[in-house]
């Protein structure tokens, strides 16, 4: 998360069940489609043998795109099988000892909606804080909601990258992109799109750039894949 950009972008997350090889070919066609700039595989309650084999068939599709491949909750595996970084909630692996075991890949931290716990996840060494949920959703059970000022308010005292994650739509994202947002993580938008995962990602692009139109141009670091360019 070292290069600075200038607009919102799509951090994009798998669906919560996959058949890999056959969500290959679905998911290359997605990231072809239009700007994405990572990818968050998260497939909870996988036994290790069949998330370590996920991983193997879906990493090397986003790397060969540009994409960075984060994976959710398992520094371990993301360091063993070439991921670019991983990402803990607060009842995952604790921030400090997730950072460890990446050494230099990127680090990305749940916060919820709280303040406290984005700054303890800044001084824990984190490399984007992740906000939510802002809507209502059915990927997840979501503790907390979110409002847009949390992320005003990081924004306009952090350097350190915002994800705006829960329920996010292209008719509901325009407030979290014009609130400083610097990722804008969904799931549903694109796989769940009516006209299909293709279309879900152009639709998301077109709204954050229709969001930013009359904005002025921000500042702080963009997510940059480390491995497979």
């Amino acid at each position: 998360m070292s290069a600075a950009q200038d607009r919102c972008r799509l951090y994009l997350i798998t669906p919560p069940v996959l058949e890999p090889v056959g969500f290959a070919d679905t998911l290359a066609r997605a990231l072809d489609a239009d700007d994405v700039a990572a990818l968050q595989i998260r497939l909870k309650d996988l036994p290790d043998d069949a998330l370590r084999r996920a991983i193997d068939v879906l990493r090397p599709v986003a790397q060969a795109r540009g994409v960075a491949v984060i994976l959710n909750d398992r520094p371990d595996l993301a360091v063993a099988h070439g991921c670019d970084g991983a990402h803990v909630g607060q009842d995952d692996t604790a921030a400090l000892v997730a950072r460890k075991i990446l050494g230099d890949l990127m680090l990305g931290v749940t916060c919820h909606d709280s303040r406290h716990l984005a700054m303890e996840a800044g001084e824990a060494g984190a490399d984007y804080v992740a906000f939510g949920a802002f809507f209502p959703t059915t990927t997840k059970q979501a503790p907390t909601r979110a409002e847009p000022e949390i992320l005003r308010w990081w924004s306009g005292v952090m350097e350190l990258p915002s994800v705006a994650i829960g329920g996010i739509t292209p008719a509901n994202c325009a407030p979290l992109v014009q609130a400083g947002a610097d990722f804008l993580a969904v799931t549903g938008a694109v796989w769940n799109h009516p006209d299909g995962p293709v279309a879900g990602v152009r639709a998301m692009n077109a709204a954050i750039a229709a969001a930013e139109r009359d904005l002025p141009p921000a500042g702080p670091a963009g997510i940059q894949p480390t491995q497979g360019e």
